[in-house]
């Protein structure tokens, strides 16, 4: 694990692509078949490939508590340190240096050793069994092992490491095609299993596989209705953007899993969408959105907030907020009926749709758990303006735009799909605190919470928080401010003078708890300062209350469980 540590830190040291591709690569070429996978893992920054299910479940409690007891520090002594850095690792590393831990004697502890330890620490019932476990592993490492253990263990790597940039130098290492690279991550989920079936020249036998979820397509967003239709045109399918929580139902007789975007297993938390599939006559994957809806009535987000994180929902909460599973894709289907699932990734997506369309899903529209995404064709921009302002009418996101030519490309961001969003509206609001920012914007003060004024009091109530949209150049001339106007330090965060205003856009307005105002911003961006603006001129609650009212009353109905393709009989 030290030489891991050490390739990892000269792999940070240098910002050239080149470099760091041939540091990995003549790495990866020297290691074992055993340390390989492992050692590619790890430079994903987790500790398990990405379609394991498994969680380390060692939090900052744990992992302070582990780093104490090492070493003997006080109970602040990693606070102190993250205070400084804004960099867990780099904090374990120094709080264990200024302690002068020393490794154990019987050596640092091997790649493979590592791996088995997070396998300990995972099948570990209960807090101190885990921190334990972590804590007999940190003793054995030098501080700067131990460092790379936690960015691992923490998912904070932090190096300037793509994965692109690890798939290159696994090609180069072995001397493999790129792309035949890329193709056995995507449909593996696995940078370690890619990397050992290309050392063995094995890279063909990747393929899609039922219960191992697949990455999902990406969509590139682009605003412009003229540039979307020159990209796609003559002629784009375009779908509702639907506000739920994308999906990958697979089946296979009574086997049914539900993976989420990170690819676990969510089955749990949607058991009418499970239990639904359960009857269905066909093996596949099919991708999609699972949405709250009741009485033919998409429900907004918040409501179905309270079906996530929840292994089991009561009664109770699946009978508040219903939930069905809108299809738009078929990535793989028994085509022949002979029980082996076929890839349809690289067909057609106007072939996969009809496949899809073919399944027969029981629809919610007829008292079923499934819907087809809203389908229709445009030809040109005032048809893609006109699209999108239906879909925002029935309280959508926006527009998927795509190709109906395009193949289904698993983890790319590619030009055959593209999103079109636009920011619901901006509010004026003011600056009430701010926080210390992560990874490169640490030392600064990036972190804005803002608020708005009550229109009954005129007292500042906080309506969200958002960390983009500034440049590095504004953040650092409104940190030095922040600085100067500090009301007071809490750990990391400070309040101030309420006197500086932000223009944040956002996309939709949700009744909240969390924040005074009684609301909530989704996907809350800065889109501007407003120095020339006073805070007494900032937007009030009975703004707000108005944008939320509007979008209330827009069409609510998801006009979708009986879509067709474009081009056939309404």
């Amino acid at each position: 694990m030290r030489r891991w540590a050490e390739v990892a830190d000269r792999v940070s040291a240098t910002t050239r692509t080149s470099e760091k591709t041939s540091i990995l690569a003549a790495y990866l070429r020297s290691l074992d078949a055993a340390d390989l996978p492992v050692a590619a893992v790890f430079l994903t920054g987790r500790p398990f490939p990405e379609t394991d299910q498994r969680t380390l479940g060692i939090g900052w409690a744990g992992l302070a508590a582990a780093v104490r007891a090492v070493a003997g520090a006080d109970e602040a002594a990693l606070g102190r340190a993250y205070d400084r850095s804004s960099d867990i690792a780099t904090s374990v590393r120094d709080v264990l240096a200024e302690a002068g831990h020393a490794p154990a004697p019987d050596g640092e502890p091997s790649l493979a050793e590592v791996r088995a330890a997070f396998d300990g620490i995972e099948a570990a019932a209960g807090a101190a069994a885990k921190q334990e476990r972590l804590e007999a592993l940190l003793r054995r490492c030098s501080p700067a092992t131990a460092g790379a253990v936690v960015k691992v263990l923490t998912g904070e790597l932090r190096i300037g490491l793509r994965e692109g940039l690890l798939e290159a130098a696994i090609a180069r290492a072995f001397n493999r095609p790129l792309e035949a690279v890329k193709r056995a991550t995507q449909l593996t989920g696995d940078v370690g299993a890619a990397a050992s079936l290309a050392r063995e020249d094995r890279l063909g036998e990747a393929a899609v596989a039922l219960f191992r979820p697949i990455r999902f397509m990406l969509a590139s967003p682009a605003e412009d209705a003229a540039d979307i239709m020159a990209r796609l045109g003559p002629v784009a399918w375009v779908e509702d953007k639907y506000d739920g929580i994308r999906a990958q139902l697979h089946r296979r007789g009574s086997a049914v899993r539900l993976y989420s975007r990170d690819l676990h297993d969510i089955g749990g938390q949607f058991p009418e969408i499970v239990e639904a599939a359960r009857d269905l006559l066909w093996a596949g994957i099919l991708d999609g959105e699972v949405l709250a809806w009741r009485d033919g009535v998409v429900l907004p987000f918040l409501q179905l907030q309270a079906r996530l994180g929840r292994k089991a929902p009561p009664a109770r909460i699946r009978s508040e907020v219903p939930v069905i599973f809108v299809a738009w894709d078929a990535l793989a289907l028994d085509r022949e009926g002979d029980g082996a699932v076929r890839s349809l990734l690289d067909v057609p997506l106007a072939e996969r749709r009809a496949r899809l369309e073919a399944l027969g899903l029981p629809l919610a529209a007829d008292g079923g758990r499934f819907a087809l995404s809203h389908l229709a064709s445009v030809d040109s921009a005032d048809g893609l303006e006109a699209a999108f302002a239906a879909a925002r009418a029935r309280r959508n996101e926006g527009l998927m735009v795509k190709d109906p030519t395009s193949a289904y490309t698993p983890g790319r961001r590619g030009l055959g799909w593209l999103k079109m969003k636009k920011a619901l509206a901006t509010l004026d609001c003011v600056v009430v605190g701010v926080e210390v920012g992560h990874g490169r914007r640490h030392g600064v003060l990036s972190d804005y919470t803002f608020a708005v004024r009550d229109t009954a009091t005129g007292e500042l109530v906080t309506i969200g928080k958002a960390y983009s949209g500034l440049t590095d150049a504004e953040i650092a001339e409104m940190t030095r401010w922040f600085e100067a106007h500090t009301l007071s330090v809490h750990g990391r965060y400070r309040r101030v003078e309420p006197s500086v205003v932000v223009e944040v856009a956002f996309d939709v307005i949700m009744r909240s708890a969390r924040h005074r105002s009684g609301y909530a911003l989704r996907f809350p961006r800065i889109a501007r300062l407003r120095l020339d603006k006073p805070a007494a001129e900032a937007d009030t609650t009975a703004t707000v209350a108005s944008l939320y009212e509007g979008l209330q009353h827009g069409a609510e109905h998801l006009v979708t469980a009986s879509a067709r393709r474009p081009g056939t009989a309404p």
